[in-house]
Protein backbone atom coordinates (compact mmCIF):
# COMPACT_ATOMS: atom_id res chain seq x y z
CA UNK A 1 0.00 0.00 0.00
CA UNK A 2 2.37 2.96 1.02
CA UNK A 3 5.88 2.65 1.30
CA UNK A 4 7.63 2.52 4.95
CA UNK A 5 8.19 6.11 4.68
CA UNK A 6 4.89 7.23 4.87
CA UNK A 7 5.11 10.19 6.76
CA UNK A 8 7.42 11.23 3.75
CA UNK A 9 5.23 9.59 1.56
CA UNK A 10 2.25 11.82 2.75
CA UNK A 11 4.05 15.12 2.98
CA UNK A 12 5.07 15.24 -0.89
CA UNK A 13 1.48 14.18 -1.88
CA UNK A 14 0.36 16.74 0.30
CA UNK A 15 2.99 19.24 -0.46
CA UNK A 16 2.24 19.13 -4.23
CA UNK A 17 -1.09 19.67 -4.04
CA UNK A 18 -0.48 22.81 -2.22
CA UNK A 19 -0.80 25.35 -5.10
CA UNK A 20 1.78 28.80 -4.55
CA UNK A 21 -1.67 31.12 -4.86
CA UNK A 22 -3.03 29.13 -1.86
CA UNK A 23 -0.17 30.22 0.36
CA UNK A 24 0.63 33.79 -0.91
CA UNK A 25 3.36 33.40 -3.31
CA UNK A 26 2.60 35.03 -7.35
CA UNK A 27 2.82 32.96 -10.48
CA UNK A 28 5.77 32.06 -11.53
CA UNK A 29 6.20 30.67 -15.36
CA UNK A 30 9.34 28.77 -14.71
CA UNK A 31 8.50 26.94 -11.63
CA UNK A 32 9.43 23.27 -12.60
CA UNK A 33 7.20 21.38 -9.52
CA UNK A 34 3.52 21.13 -9.46
CA UNK A 35 2.63 22.49 -6.03
CA UNK A 36 5.66 24.20 -3.37
CA UNK A 37 8.96 23.18 -3.25
CA UNK A 38 10.31 22.14 0.30
CA UNK A 39 12.18 25.27 0.77
CA UNK A 40 8.89 27.06 0.68
CA UNK A 41 7.32 24.64 3.21
CA UNK A 42 9.82 25.05 5.26
CA UNK A 43 10.17 28.80 5.35
CA UNK A 44 6.01 28.90 5.56
CA UNK A 45 6.22 26.11 9.05
CA UNK A 46 9.08 28.12 10.55
CA UNK A 47 11.87 25.53 10.22
CA UNK A 48 14.86 24.43 8.43
CA UNK A 49 15.21 23.28 4.53
CA UNK A 50 17.57 21.07 5.97
CA UNK A 51 15.49 19.78 8.39
CA UNK A 52 12.04 19.64 6.28
CA UNK A 53 13.97 17.18 3.38
CA UNK A 54 14.71 15.50 5.94
CA UNK A 55 11.67 14.46 7.23
CA UNK A 56 9.90 13.66 3.48
CA UNK A 57 12.94 11.72 3.20
CA UNK A 58 12.77 9.81 6.01
CA UNK A 59 15.86 10.75 7.78
CA UNK A 60 14.51 12.70 10.33
CA UNK A 61 11.20 10.66 11.85
CA UNK A 62 10.75 12.17 15.73
CA UNK A 63 9.14 15.23 14.89
CA UNK A 64 7.83 17.26 17.68
CA UNK A 65 4.45 18.05 17.62
CA UNK A 66 4.88 21.80 17.59
CA UNK A 67 6.41 20.99 13.75
CA UNK A 68 3.29 18.89 12.82
CA UNK A 69 0.89 21.49 13.74
CA UNK A 70 3.26 24.40 11.95
CA UNK A 71 3.47 22.04 8.82
CA UNK A 72 -0.39 21.29 8.87
CA UNK A 73 -0.95 25.27 8.66
CA UNK A 74 2.08 25.98 6.08
CA UNK A 75 0.20 22.84 3.72
CA UNK A 76 -3.17 24.16 4.61
CA UNK A 77 -4.41 20.65 5.96
CA UNK A 78 -8.23 20.53 6.88
CA UNK A 79 -8.65 19.03 9.91
CA UNK A 80 -8.87 14.96 8.85
CA UNK A 81 -5.71 15.53 6.70
CA UNK A 82 -4.00 17.34 10.23
CA UNK A 83 -4.86 14.14 12.06
CA UNK A 84 -3.63 11.65 9.99
CA UNK A 85 -0.41 13.77 9.65
CA UNK A 86 -0.14 13.41 13.33
CA UNK A 87 -0.68 9.34 13.35
CA UNK A 88 2.26 9.86 11.51
CA UNK A 89 4.36 11.60 12.48
CA UNK A 90 3.77 11.01 16.70
CA UNK A 91 2.56 6.94 16.39
CA UNK A 92 0.57 5.78 19.54
CA UNK A 93 2.52 3.32 21.71
CA UNK A 94 -0.73 1.69 21.90
CA UNK A 95 -1.09 -1.69 19.26
CA UNK A 96 -3.26 -0.71 15.89
CA UNK A 97 -6.97 -1.67 16.44
CA UNK A 98 -7.70 -4.59 14.00
CA UNK A 99 -11.42 -3.96 11.72
CA UNK A 100 -13.77 -6.62 12.66
CA UNK A 101 -15.30 -8.24 9.37
CA UNK A 102 -18.37 -10.00 11.50
CA UNK A 103 -21.58 -8.63 11.52
CA UNK A 104 -22.92 -9.42 14.92
CA UNK A 105 -27.36 -10.70 15.08
CA UNK A 106 -27.86 -7.97 16.52
CA UNK A 107 -27.08 -5.28 14.07
CA UNK A 108 -28.12 -7.42 11.21
CA UNK A 109 -31.93 -7.31 12.74
CA UNK A 110 -31.70 -3.77 13.07
CA UNK A 111 -30.22 -3.29 9.00
CA UNK A 112 -33.43 -5.84 8.10
CA UNK A 113 -35.61 -4.16 10.06
CA UNK A 114 -35.18 -0.90 8.18
CA UNK A 115 -38.34 -1.90 5.48
CA UNK A 116 -38.37 0.98 3.66
CA UNK A 117 -34.66 2.51 3.21
CA UNK A 118 -31.90 0.89 1.91
CA UNK A 119 -29.21 -0.36 4.96
CA UNK A 120 -25.76 -2.05 4.55
CA UNK A 121 -22.72 -2.65 6.76
CA UNK A 122 -19.22 -1.61 5.31
CA UNK A 123 -16.13 -2.98 6.77
CA UNK A 124 -13.12 -1.24 6.65
CA UNK A 125 -12.37 -1.70 3.20
CA UNK A 126 -15.62 -0.84 1.50
CA UNK A 127 -16.30 -4.51 1.74
CA UNK A 128 -20.42 -5.07 1.58
CA UNK A 129 -20.61 -7.05 4.50
CA UNK A 130 -24.25 -7.22 4.67
CA UNK A 131 -27.39 -5.38 3.15
CA UNK A 132 -31.02 -5.38 3.63
CA UNK A 133 -33.53 -6.25 0.42
CA UNK A 134 -33.91 -2.61 -0.27
CA UNK A 135 -29.91 -2.00 -0.51
CA UNK A 136 -29.82 -4.87 -2.41
CA UNK A 137 -32.52 -3.74 -4.97
CA UNK A 138 -30.61 -0.20 -5.04
CA UNK A 139 -27.38 -1.78 -6.41
CA UNK A 140 -28.98 -4.54 -8.54
CA UNK A 141 -27.76 -3.14 -11.79
CA UNK A 142 -24.61 -4.10 -10.60
CA UNK A 143 -22.35 -7.63 -11.77
CA UNK A 144 -21.24 -8.05 -8.49
CA UNK A 145 -22.60 -5.86 -5.28
CA UNK A 146 -19.66 -7.13 -2.72
CA UNK A 147 -17.26 -3.68 -2.47
CA UNK A 148 -17.88 0.10 -3.32
CA UNK A 149 -15.06 0.71 -4.71
CA UNK A 150 -14.35 -2.60 -7.02
CA UNK A 151 -18.20 -1.55 -8.19
CA UNK A 152 -17.63 2.19 -8.97
CA UNK A 153 -13.98 2.12 -10.93
CA UNK A 154 -14.30 -1.87 -12.41
CA UNK A 155 -18.03 -1.57 -13.22
CA UNK A 156 -19.29 -0.03 -16.32
CA UNK A 157 -22.63 0.22 -14.96
CA UNK A 158 -21.32 2.58 -12.34
CA UNK A 159 -21.32 5.12 -14.73
CA UNK A 160 -24.42 4.90 -15.06
CA UNK A 161 -25.90 4.55 -11.71
CA UNK A 162 -24.03 7.39 -10.21
CA UNK A 163 -25.58 10.57 -11.21
CA UNK A 164 -22.09 12.27 -10.43
CA UNK A 165 -19.71 9.80 -11.09
CA UNK A 166 -16.49 11.94 -10.12
CA UNK A 167 -17.47 12.66 -7.00
CA UNK A 168 -18.62 9.26 -6.20
CA UNK A 169 -15.52 8.13 -6.94
CA UNK A 170 -13.66 10.33 -5.25
CA UNK A 171 -15.64 10.29 -2.34
CA UNK A 172 -15.10 6.94 -2.41
CA UNK A 173 -11.02 6.79 -2.50
CA UNK A 174 -10.68 9.54 0.13
CA UNK A 175 -12.86 7.51 2.41
CA UNK A 176 -10.35 4.16 1.66
CA UNK A 177 -7.53 6.89 2.39
CA UNK A 178 -9.22 7.68 5.69
CA UNK A 179 -10.23 3.92 7.00
CA UNK A 180 -6.68 2.95 6.17
CA UNK A 181 -4.97 5.79 8.10
CA UNK A 182 -7.11 4.14 10.94
CA UNK A 183 -6.05 0.63 9.96
CA UNK A 184 -2.79 1.09 8.69
CA UNK A 185 -1.71 -2.90 8.64
CA UNK A 186 -4.78 -4.20 7.08
CA UNK A 187 -4.14 -6.40 4.93
CA UNK A 188 -7.98 -6.55 3.25
CA UNK A 189 -7.16 -2.60 2.14
CA UNK A 190 -4.30 -3.44 0.73
CA UNK A 191 -5.32 -5.96 -1.39
CA UNK A 192 -8.29 -3.70 -2.76
CA UNK A 193 -5.98 -1.10 -3.43
CA UNK A 194 -3.49 -3.47 -5.34
CA UNK A 195 -5.81 -4.83 -7.55
CA UNK A 196 -7.27 -1.12 -8.33
CA UNK A 197 -4.10 0.66 -8.45
CA UNK A 198 -3.68 -1.95 -11.46
CA UNK A 199 -6.81 -2.59 -13.26
CA UNK A 200 -7.51 1.39 -12.62
CA UNK A 201 -5.64 3.71 -13.96
CA UNK A 202 -8.63 6.88 -12.26
CA UNK A 203 -8.14 4.92 -8.97
CA UNK A 204 -4.45 5.14 -8.94
CA UNK A 205 -4.36 9.06 -9.78
CA UNK A 206 -6.79 9.33 -7.02
CA UNK A 207 -4.98 7.08 -4.48
CA UNK A 208 -1.90 9.05 -4.95
CA UNK A 209 -3.47 12.16 -4.08
CA UNK A 210 -3.45 11.53 -0.06
CA UNK A 211 -6.35 12.88 0.04
CA UNK A 212 -7.82 11.63 3.85
CA UNK A 213 -11.86 12.13 4.10
CA UNK A 214 -13.66 9.70 5.91
CA UNK A 215 -17.58 9.73 4.37
CA UNK A 216 -20.21 10.38 7.52
CA UNK A 217 -23.18 11.83 5.77
CA UNK A 218 -23.57 13.50 2.14
CA UNK A 219 -26.32 14.12 -0.73
CA UNK A 220 -26.57 11.15 -3.42
CA UNK A 221 -28.08 11.32 -6.84
CA UNK A 222 -27.99 7.47 -8.39
CA UNK A 223 -30.33 6.37 -11.90
CA UNK A 224 -31.79 3.04 -11.13
CA UNK A 225 -32.94 1.14 -14.11
CA UNK A 226 -36.60 0.74 -12.77
CA UNK A 227 -37.35 3.28 -10.86
CA UNK A 228 -35.54 5.96 -12.29
CA UNK A 229 -33.51 8.93 -10.94
CA UNK A 230 -33.06 9.17 -6.83
CA UNK A 231 -32.12 12.26 -4.80
CA UNK A 232 -31.07 10.14 -1.78
CA UNK A 233 -28.94 11.70 1.96
CA UNK A 234 -26.58 9.27 2.55
CA UNK A 235 -25.69 8.53 7.04
CA UNK A 236 -22.64 6.49 7.52
CA UNK A 237 -22.94 5.15 11.26
CA UNK A 238 -20.12 3.89 13.24
CA UNK A 239 -20.60 0.91 14.62
CA UNK A 240 -18.55 1.36 18.17
CA UNK A 241 -18.64 -2.24 18.82
CA UNK A 242 -17.06 -3.64 15.88
CA UNK A 243 -14.13 -1.65 14.82
CA UNK A 244 -12.94 -0.80 11.02
CA UNK A 245 -17.63 -0.92 10.18
CA UNK A 246 -20.50 1.60 9.85
CA UNK A 247 -24.00 1.08 8.94
CA UNK A 248 -25.04 3.34 5.81
CA UNK A 249 -28.66 4.42 5.20
CA UNK A 250 -30.52 6.07 2.45
CA UNK A 251 -33.59 8.41 3.00
CA UNK A 252 -35.33 10.46 0.79
CA UNK A 253 -36.99 14.11 1.81
CA UNK A 254 -40.97 13.13 2.92
CA UNK A 255 -43.12 14.14 -0.25
CA UNK A 256 -40.15 14.08 -2.37
CA UNK A 257 -40.78 11.87 -6.05
CA UNK A 258 -37.42 9.78 -4.65
CA UNK A 259 -39.51 9.36 -1.87
CA UNK A 260 -42.28 7.53 -3.65
CA UNK A 261 -39.65 5.69 -5.75
CA UNK A 262 -37.89 4.64 -3.09
CA UNK A 263 -41.58 3.18 -2.47
CA UNK A 264 -41.49 1.36 -5.91
CA UNK A 265 -38.12 0.01 -4.66
CA UNK A 266 -39.64 -1.91 -1.66
CA UNK A 267 -42.02 -3.28 -3.64
CA UNK A 268 -39.41 -4.30 -6.07
CA UNK A 269 -37.23 -5.81 -3.56
CA UNK A 270 -40.20 -7.56 -1.87
CA UNK A 271 -40.93 -8.98 -5.51
CA UNK A 272 -37.94 -10.37 -5.59
CA UNK A 273 -37.27 -11.68 -2.29
CA UNK A 274 -40.54 -13.55 -2.52
CA UNK A 275 -39.45 -15.02 -5.90
CA UNK A 276 -36.44 -16.21 -4.34
CA UNK A 277 -38.36 -17.76 -0.94
CA UNK A 278 -40.29 -19.39 -3.69
CA UNK A 279 -37.47 -20.94 -6.07
CA UNK A 280 -36.01 -22.03 -3.12
CA UNK A 281 -38.71 -23.92 -1.62
CA UNK A 282 -39.13 -25.52 -4.96
CA UNK A 283 -35.19 -27.18 -4.76
CA UNK A 284 -35.92 -28.21 -1.33
CA UNK A 285 -39.23 -30.21 -2.50
CA UNK A 286 -37.88 -31.40 -5.31
CA UNK A 287 -34.43 -32.81 -3.49
CA UNK A 288 -36.99 -33.89 -1.06
CA UNK A 289 -38.76 -36.21 -3.89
Amino acid sequence: MDAENRLGDYLRARRAMTMPRDVGYPHDASRRVPGLRRDEVALLAGVSADYYTRLEQGRERHPSEQVLQSIARALRLDDDAAAHLFRLGLPSPWPSVRPNTTVSPDLRRLMDGMRDVPAFVLGSAQDVLAANAMARELYCGFARYDNLLRMIFLDPFAREFYGDWDKAAGTAVNNLRASSARFPDDERIERVVGELSVRSPVFGALWARYEIRPRTHEDKRFRHPQVGELHLHFEALAVTSAPGQHLSVYSAEPGSASSDALVLLRRLAEQRTASAEHETESEEESSRS
